[in-house]
């Protein structure tokens, strides 16, 4: 009977003691550096504070994705060997670019990693002017139907065929993160690196999450911007009015490089912004893809996706910047 009785007291003792040690809900924010660019995350009510687990999801996706850690898994793919075995992270991003590559008439194409070199937008720098025999040359390596994934290992139609995912991997590292605060029951938070952006749920007291993005048009008026609801939403932005540079004889190239052409020249589309109850890495894609389509096939796939949103900046004959939306934000 003693010893009954001691047993419930150490009982109680314990579940007391565990009270005192468990951690109160509250709202966190992390801010720091990955990808070449800053992230911010905030989740609300939550009881620990997941930096570590997140740095961890960082160094995964850039050891499987980055171009610009030589010793990370597409690195080495690029270089030619054909030995490595892609993780989840890798396969699930090759789908993903392939099921976009598709819908978009192969304006998305992860294989043009080779002219984004060329063109001086890549890891390696290059910055040279090609000749049309050096497009003509470089596009043979171009096309992501000339890759598959057999047994977790990439064969390459052509050994020369250079894979990067960058337009693509800023958002999926958002849904990456988006997940993992799903897995821990954290129902309220928003997700935002480089630009590219996810939330779910809302902010305190219901209120939604609301972005402003800048509206060039209206930038002089005292209400220069748009207000974009991205409650359970992702949103991801390209343009090429940054990413760009001059040659000697003043020529522009931009960023984008367009799949079909292999030239790096200036549309009159300036930016894509897109917003879709999607993954970010989709939205992401999506933006990029629109760029290299310019404004109207824009809008054309714009009428055949109705479940996506975009804002598009572009100049028009008169060299006026003008703006084209879906219907959810005019």
């Amino acid at each position: 009977m003693i010893l009954k009785k001691n047993l419930v007291l150490i009982t109680i003792i314990l579940i007391i003691f565990s009270c005192t040690k468990e951690e109160k809900a509250a709202d966190f924010v992390l801010k720091g550096h990955v990808f070449g660019t800053t992230y911010k995350i905030v989740y609300l009510n939550a009881n620990k504070n997941h930096q570590k687990s997140i740095d961890s999801l960082f160094y995964l996706m850039n050891k499987s994705l980055s171009t610009y850690i030589p010793t990370s898994d597409i690195s080495r793919i690029n270089k030619g060997d054909s030995t490595v075995i892609v993780d989840d992270l890798f396969l699930e991003v090759f789908n993903k670019s392939k099921r976009i590559h598709k819908e978009t008439n192969e304006y998305f194409d992860p294989t043009v990693g080779n002219l984004v070199n060329s063109w001086g937008f890549g890891p390696k720098r290059e910055k040279r002017n090609l000749t049309e025999e050096e497009v003509k040359e470089q596009m043979q390596f171009v096309g992501l139907d000339k890759v598959n994934i057999v047994n977790n290992k990439v064969q390459k139609l052509n050994p020369k065929i250079y894979l990067d995912f960058n337009s693509i991997a800023k958002g999926f590292g958002i849904d990456v993160v988006a997940r993992f605060l799903s897995s821990k029951n954290i129902e309220n938070f928003l997700i935002e690196i480089g630009g590219e952006i996810r939330a779910k749920g809302t902010k305190e007291n219901k209120i939604p999450w609301v972005i402003k993005l800048v509206d060039p048009i209206k930038k002089d008026a005292e209400k220069g911007y748009k207000n974009i609801n991205l409650s359970n939403k992702s949103m991801a932005t390209s343009g090429n009015y940054r990413k760009f540079r001059l040659s000697e004889n003043g020529q522009k190239f931009v960023h984008t490089i367009n799949p079909k052409t292999g030239y790096a020249k200036e549309s009159n589309l300036l930016s894509a912004s897109v917003i879709a109850s999607l993954d970010c890495a989709d939205v992401d894609a999506y933006a990029t893809a629109l760029m290299a389509m310019g404004l109207k096939k824009s809008k054309e796939f714009l009428e055949n996706h109705k479940n996506i949103d975009a804002i598009l900046l572009f100049v028009d004959l008169n060299g006026n910047l003008k703006e084209y939306q879906t219907n959810t934000y005019k």
